[in-house]
Order: C-alpha cells, then structure tokens, then sequence
C-alpha cells in the first residue's frame, strides 16, 4: 500500500474510531440505564447488574459497528473534498477505481472486526448473559420485593405486598392464585417469606386464611391457618431444562447441529443453518458498504455548496439496502431452503458501488480523452 492510500486509510479509521465511540457509548449507555433500572428495582447487587451490562457489550458493538463505518466513509470523504484533496487527486489522472483502494481496504478490515464479533466474542458472550438471565429467572424473590404495588411474577399470579422487613419479612401479603381455570385462590397472611423449594420458588405464609372459589357451583370456602408453603413456579413448565439460545452456538455447529442441539434449541436445522449464513453475510456486506459511500460522494464535481446531494443519496441507498437486507433475512428464516436471498444485498451494493465508480469516471473525463487507466504518462523533460 503506498503513501497516498495510507494517507486515505488513516483518515478514514480516523473517523471510524471516533464515530464508534461515540455511537457505541450513547447506544450502550442508553441499554445500561435500562438493565440498571429493571435489575435494581428488583434488589439485585450492582456488581452483577455492572456484569450483564458489560457482556452486552459486544452486541451492541455488532450492531452499531457498521454504522459507524458508514458514516466514517462519508464523513472523511467529504473533507477530503472540502479541502480540496479529492479534486487535486482527481485532476492528477487517478480514476475513481484507484481512488477507491484504501476504502476496500477499510471494508475488508471492517469486515474482519465484525467476523470476529459474529462468530467468537458475542456467542461466548451470549452464553455467560443467559446464565444470568436464567438465574435471575429463578430468584423470583428477586421480583417480589417492590413493596406497595400489584405484581405478576407468572402467569396468573397477582403479588401484593405491604412492605418488606430488612430480614426479608414480607408483611401483609396478598396472592391472588388463578392458574386452576375450575378454582380461583386468594391468600391473606400477616407475614411472609420467600423460600427456594425443591420445585421451584414457595411463599411461606404465616397467620392468615386461604379462600377458595370454585367457579363451576360459585361455592365460597374459607379456610384459616398457621403455616402455610405456596408455590408460584409456572404449571406445567419443565424447571429443570433450559433451552439454548442459538446465539450462543458457535458457527460450525449451526452449520450441522447434532440432535441434542436440536432438542435444546426448539428448531430445524435448516433455520440454524440460516443463522450461520447470516453470521457471513453481514460482515461480508461492510466491504462494498465502505466503496459504496465513497462512490457516492465521487459522483460530483466540486462545488462550493458542499456535497449535501451526494450524501443524501448515500443515506437513501444504504436504508433501501439495510431494508432489502431485513426483508432477506425474514425470507429465509419463514423459507430457509432460501438461503442464498442473503447474500443478495451485498451482491447489489457491490452492483451499485461499481457502477457508481465508472459514472463519476465517465463525468470527470473530458470529450475525446483517454481514460486514466489508458492514458500515457509522459516523462518530464
């Protein structure tokens, strides 16, 4: 790589770093502030709140990584211009097509960043977040304990409490149990506390009264007692398995996931596969991505008003793509025989990208002119 497509390179890496600091930030900053307020309120420890927000970390890398790339290009493209480096470039007989090297070059490093994110760090990263999740699921204590409002920790189960000692004494608690369509229960009791059973989460209630509806005779029973164990786990559901989430399978075994996968993960191997192909084609949709903004400012002569068209019409041309790019990947998952559908916005972008290049060369290229790639370079005398 020569002096001029470092100089290029630097600049546009440049921008890259500091487009993605700041998207990332404001982006994970936002995701944050969400996690904190839900796990917080629920009496979780700030150490393990901290801890799922950095391993959500790497996903929003993933996702907001691109963007920034784009942006980048566009942004460092369009100094170029303003300062005038683009015309001198462009008036030194250097085709649109060399002009573009170290944006290719940008691409495919891009690209790289973001296989290494999709097929390594966020499926590790993946797996050590739904271990939390699991485990705050189960610590259903965890979602008990805002005293003084109606809560549903499962289905069709009311939760009040008055108020929650510092020992973990829940007072006057109501739980309203309608998960039996042929008997609705509702328990009153003085104090509580929130046990972990051998099936799942139990309210131990103390000093208080059950009364049960059956809903077929309309017959009201009361019934009074000392100690009593209530269970809130979900009916019917299996506490012991937990299903795979298949963002945290490595690529390899999407590709050909053995049976026990399958099992775990509740789909076909066809819609995993799927998954894999798009592990492939995002990143591999950076390299024709970076080319493309480029290409779309090239497209212009100089103008003292700026490049405010061309960098409309890049914006327009990415959010069509990234459109055709959703709707392919909603194509295959409902059809996974369909697979190949997801390498065809890269393959139009690239289209795009190329055809762009040759415009902006055929309108910088004077009447009857040679092209720069054709042209003679004549030796100073």
């Amino acid at each position: 790589m020569g002096r001029f497509d470092r100089y290029i390179l630097n600049r546009v890496l440049l921008s890259f770093g500091f487009f993605s600091l700041v998207l990332v930030g404001v982006y994970w900053l936002n995701r944050a502030v969400v996690l904190l307020d839900r796990y917080l309120n629920q009496g979780q420890g700030g150490s393990l709140v901290l801890e799922i927000t950095l391993i959500s970390l790497p996903s929003v890398i993933q996702i907001v990584m691109p963007v920034a790339a784009y942006v980048a290009v566009i942004y460092a493209t369009n100094r170029l211009n303003a300062d005038s480096e683009m015309v001198v470039m462009r008036a030194a007989g250097l085709s649109a097509f060399r002009l573009a090297r170290p944006y290719l070059v940008f691409g495919i490093l891009t690209a790289l960043m973001l296989s290494i994110l999709a097929h390594a760090v966020v499926p590790f990263s993946m797996v050590r977040y739904n271990d939390i999740r699991t485990k705050l699921a189960e610590a259903i204590s965890s979602r008990l304990i805002e005293p003084g409002n109606f809560q549903e920790p499962v289905a069709q189960v009311t939760v009040y409490v008055r108020d929650v000692g510092v020992d973990g004494k829940l007072e006057d608690v109501l739980i309203q149990d309608n998960r039996d369509p042929v008997r609705e229960v509702t328990y009153l009791a003085q104090e509580a506390y929130l046990i972990q059973g051998d099936i799942g989460p139990q309210v131990l209630l103390f000093d208080g009264m059950a009364q049960s509806l059956d809903n077929q005779t309309r017959v009201l029973g009361t019934t009074y007692f000392d100690q009593l164990s209530v269970g809130i786990e979900n009916v019917g559901a299996d506490t012991t398995i937990r299903l795979v989430d298949h963002r945290e399978l490595p690529t390899h075994i999407l590709l050909s996931p053995p049976e026990e996968i399958l099992f775990f993960v509740r789909r076909e191997a066809a819609w995993l596969a799927t998954e894999a192909h798009i592990r492939f084609a995002q990143p591999l949709f950076a390299v024709p991505a970076a080319v493309l903004g480029m290409a779309c400012l090239l497209s212009a002569r100089y103008s003292r008003f700026g490049l405010w068209r061309q960098i409309l019409l890049a914006a327009i041309l990415m959010i069509l793509l990234k459109l055709a790019e959703n709707a392919a990947i909603d194509l295959t998952k409902q059809q996974p025989n369909l697979w190949p559908v997801i390498y065809a916005p890269t393959l139009a972008c690239t289209l795009i990208a190329v055809g762009l290049l040759r415009y902006s060369d055929r309108k910088w290229r004077m009447p009857g002119a040679p092209s720069p790639e054709t042209a003679p370079l004549e030796r100073p005398a």
